[in-house]
C-alpha cells in the first residue's frame, strides 16, 4: 500500500487506511525518539562545560571552542547524512548512527584532558547530524498538507539537548564524572536496537539510484536549497547558539550558579522545541513565509532587550520569547522544505539545510567568548545577533513574498480547521 496523497478528510475512518495512519504514528515516534538520545548525547559536553572549566582551569575561549566542536561536526555531517538517506533508508542509517555514537561517548567516559574533550567532542558531533536522517524518514510517510505539523512534532527530539542540561551536571554531582555519558550510551544502544526491530521506511520509499556527486549536485541547483539553508542558519543557528552556550554566559555574567544556569539553559531549550510543531502547524495553514516575518521581527526586538538589560526577569521574558520565536521559525522552515522541495531530494536538501542551521550556532559561541574576553561584556554579540535577524526579516519581507494572508483570512481558517464538519483541502505549495 503506499502512502496517501490525497486530503485527511477521504474516507479517515476506512479500515485500508488504518494500518497506513498506524504506520506513520509509528514512524513519527520512533524517530522522534531516536533524534532526541542522539541529541541528547551530542549535547553533553555543553552543560558541563562550567565544570570542565573549574577543573581544567580553561580560558572563556577554549571553553567556547570546546562545546563549538560537536556543533560545527554535526551540521557538516548532516550533509553525507542526508544523502546516504536518500540512497539507503532512514532505518539503516539511524540504527547504525546510534550504534556509532556510543564510541565517542564511553571515549568521553573515561578520558577527562582538554585535547581528549576536543577529540571526542568530534566524533561525538556525529549525533548532532540524525537530524538529517529523520527527516526524509518522517517526510515520506506524510502527505504533503500535513509534512509541516509532522516535522514540527520530530522536531521535538530537540528535547534531548534540555533532557542533556537537566541530567549531566546532576549525575555528574552525585554518581560521578562517568555517570552522564554512560547513561547516555546505555540510552543510544537501546535506540539502535529499537529502530531496527521496530522502524521501517515509508511504502512509497525510492531510493535515490544516481550516485551521491551527482544527487548533491542535483540538490545545489534548486533555489530552495540556498533560501531555506540562510533562514534555518538564523533561526536553529540561534536555538543551538543559546543552547550551548547559555550556562557559560548565565554564569559569567549573571553570576549564576552552574545548576542554576543549566536548568534556565534548559528551559529555553523546551520553550523552543515546544513551540517547532505550533510553527509547523501554523505554516500548514496561513504559510511559511508568513509564520518567518514574525518570526524574525520578535527575534530582533527582543535581542536588543537581552544585550543590555541588567534585570533577571527582563532578561528570562526576552530569552523565553526568542526561544518561542526561534522554535516557530524551525517548524516553518522545515514546513516549506516539505513542499517545496522533490520528495527524492528532501534527504540531500534537510542535509544542507540542517548544516547551515549548526553552522549559525557554531560561530555564535566563539564570538561572544572572543567578544567577552575583549571587552569584559556579551553586549557587542548579541547586538550581531539582532542585526542577522533584521536582515532575515528584510529577506524574507522582500525576497520570498508569501500569500499575504490577511488577519480575517487567518481567523476564518482558524475556525474552519477546528470545526469536525469542515472539509480539510491540500493546501497550496509555498
Amino acid at each position: 500500500m503506499t502512502a496517501p496523497q490525497t486530503p485527511d478528510s477521504a474516507q479517515p475512518s476506512a479500515p485500508a487506511d488504518q494500518p497506513e495512519r498506524r504506520g506513520q504514528y509509528t514512524a513519527l515516534a520512533i524517530a522522534t525518539a531516536a533524534f532526541g538520545i542522539n541529541f541528547w548525547a551530542w549535547s553533553l559536553i555543553s552543560p558541563l562545560a562550567p565544570k570542565y572549566r573549574d577543573l581544567l582551569d580553561l580560558s572563556p575561549l577554549a571553553v567556547s571552542v570546546m562545546v563549538a566542536v560537536p556543533v560545527i561536526v554535526g551540521s557538516l555531517g548532516r550533509i553525507p547524512l542526508g544523502a546516504l538517506t536518500d540512497r539507503y533508508g532512514g532505518r539503516l542509517v539511524f540504527t547504525g548512527l546510534c550504534f556509532v555514537a556510543v564510541v565517542p561517548v564511553v571515549f568521553l567516559a573515561v578520558m577527562d584532558s582538554y585535547p581528549a574533550l576536543l577529540a571526542g567532542g568530534f566524533v561525538l558531533g556525529l549525533a548532532g547530524a540524525s537530524f538529517a536522517v529523520g527527516i526524509p524518514f518522517v517526510n515520506a510517510w506524510f502527505p504533503p498538507h500535513r509534512r509541516g505539523f509532522a516535522l514540527g512534532v520530530y522536531g521535538i527530539g530537540n528535547i534531548g539537548t534540555a533532557i542533556s542540561g537537566f541530567l549531566s551536571p546532576w549525575l555528574w554531582d552525585t554518581s560521578g564524572r562517568s555517570a552522564p555519558y554512560l547513561a547516555a550510551a546505555v540510552a543510544l544502544l537501546a535506540m539502535g536496537t529499537v529502530f531496527w526491530l521496530v522502524g521501517r521506511n515509508a511504502p512509497g520509499f525510492t531510493p535515490t539510484t544516481v550516485s551521491l556527486t551527482k544527487h548533491f549536485g542535483s540538490t545545489l541547483r534548486l533555489r530552495s536549497t540556498y533560501e531555506l539553508a540562510a533562514l534555518y542558519a538564523v533561526t536553529f543557528g540561534g536555538f543551538v547558539a543559546f543552547g550551548v552556550y547559555l550556562p557559560t554566559y548565565l554564569t559569567t555574567a549573571y553570576d549564576l550558579s552552574v545548576a542554576d544556569a543549566a536548568a534556565r539553559a534548559a528551559g529555553f531549550v523546551i520553550v523552543a522545541t515546544a513551540a517547532r510543531p505550533l510553527g509547523g502547524w501554523l505554516a500548514d495553514h496561513f504559510g511559511g513565509v508568513e509564520v518567518l516575518r514574525a518570526v524574525f521581527g520578535i527575534v530582533a526586538f527582543f535581542a536588543v532587550v537581552t544585550a543590555f538589560t541588567p534585570v533577571m526577569p527582563v532578561l528570562t521574558v526576552a530569552m523565553l520569547s526568542m526561544a518561542a520565536a526561534l522554535g516557530l521559525g524551525n517548524g516553518a522552515v522545515f514546513a516549506l522544505v516539505g513542499t517545496r522541495v522533490p520528495v527524492g531530494s528532501v534527504g540531500a536538501v534537510t542535509g544542507v539545510v540542517g548544516a547551515a542551521g549548526g553552522l549559525g550556532g557554531f560561530l555564535p559561541p566563539i564570538i561572544m567568548g572572543a567578544v567577552y574576553e575583549l571587552t569584559g561584556s556579551y553586549a557587542i554579540g548579541l547586538m550581531l545577533l539582532s542585526d542577522i535577524a533584521l536582515a532575515a526579516l528584510v529577506f524574507v519581507v522582500f525576497g520570498m513574498p508569501g500569500r499575504g494572508i490577511s488577519w480575517r483570512d487567518a481567523w476564518q481558517t482558524l475556525r474552519s480547521t477546528a470545526s469536525p464538519a469542515s472539509p480539510r483541502t491540500p493546501r497550496p505549495m509555498r
